[in-house]
């Protein structure tokens, strides 16, 4: 049987945030100051202003691993700006797999098809609602997050 210590221990190593660093960006994101977080926690508002930064800092790390992720999955990267015409996209996918000599196994409406599932928000309008960067898998799978104020 696991004790509640293996248990607690676990989920941390599940995580880049600690237990207590979770605890002070949960009550910073209620709006609470560092001072109200310290006199909630029993600390001092140094020590939670050290918890936030390192929290922060974890959680940066995690986005440049998943971004370095992604380009190992997939090697084409494209940054479509807001405006384009969502009927364009298919074509700037292939040039930019034909420059870097990969043969992509869907056609055009197969990439319309995986953006209007994974991505309907692109669909409200012909023209992009606003920047999304797609990820092209040498298997033609399509990931795409939106861009906010790059």
């Amino acid at each position: 049987m696991v004790g509640k210590s293996d248990e607690a221990a676990e989920r941390e190593d599940s995580c880049l945030l600690t237990d207590r660093q979770i605890e002070v960006l949960r009550l910073r994101f209620q709006g609470l100051s560092q001072r109200e977080v310290a006199e909630t926690l029993g600390t001092t508002r140094s020590n939670v202003s050290i918890l936030e930064k390192r929290a922060h800092q974890n959680i940066s790390r995690a986005k440049r691993t998943l971004e370095r992720w992604k380009e190992i999955r997939a090697p084409i990267s494209l940054k479509i700006l807001a405006g384009t015409d969502i009927f364009d996209v298919p074509s700037m996918i292939f040039k930019a797999a034909d420059e870097k000599s990969i043969q992509l196994p869907v056609n055009s409406l197969e990439v319309i098809d995986q953006l209007r599932t994974k991505a309907p928000k692109l669909f409200k309008k012909r023209a992009l609602p606003e920047d999304v960067q797609i990820y092209v898998t040498g298997s033609g799978e399509l990931l795409s997050e939106y861009l906010k104020g790059d």
